[in-house]
């Protein structure tokens, strides 16, 4: 009912913004993480994550660079090492092309050395789009990653499987072949 009635004012009006929806995320996403030279204004190390992976927005890239401190922190909340993220940026491009452009507002590294991985975690505040997320807006994105060195010897090159929830407003399901079309 509520698609038909989409339609019905786009044929009518060309009103696309009525047909936005909520999407609850859950994203399943894999990739690499490797150190970064884009420099985030933190005085710290920077990593880069390039991850895909697909869910309730189809196929999709993500990339994100982030920067923790640059000393481990107490923790009650990890056994392991603890860095606290300070800053970051990211961008989710689905496989039409809209961009999701993401601010990091928090986040932590816990690495466990007698596993020989890192359970992280950025927490993002969505602060625009494009094409079918140009009027997206939510609460916060949550990315929650397992993170292994590729060659255990060799601190310089990570593997990276992990899942990215939270809810997005005012997205565009409708493709835009689809639009251009009615």
């Amino acid at each position: 009912m509520k698609h038909a009635a989409c339609i019905i004012l786009l044929l009518n009006f060309g009103v696309a913004a009525a047909c936005a929806e909520q999407a609850h995320l859950k994203l399943t996403l894999s990739g690499t993480n490797a150190p970064s030279t884009v420099n985030l204004q933190t005085g710290t190390d920077v990593s880069e994550y390039t991850l895909a992976g697909s869910g309730a927005l189809g196929q999709f890239t993500l990339r994100v660079v982030s920067a923790g401190t640059a000393y481990p922190q107490a923790s009650s909340a990890c056994s392991g090492i603890y860095f606290p993220i300070l800053a970051g940026e990211g961008v989710l491009r689905s496989e039409d092309g809209s961009l999701l452009k993401l601010n990091l507002t928090g986040g932590s590294d816990c690495i466990d050395p007698v596993a020989g991985e890192a359970h992280c975690i950025r927490t993002f505040q969505i602060v625009g789009g494009t094409g079918r997320f140009k009027n997206a807006s939510g609460s916060t994105l949550n990315l929650i990653m397992t993170v292994a060195p590729v060659v255990p010897t060799n601190l310089q090159f990570f593997a990276v499987t992990g899942e990215l929830t939270g809810t997005i407003s005012g997205v565009d399901n409708e493709d835009s072949s689809q639009r251009a079309e009615h």
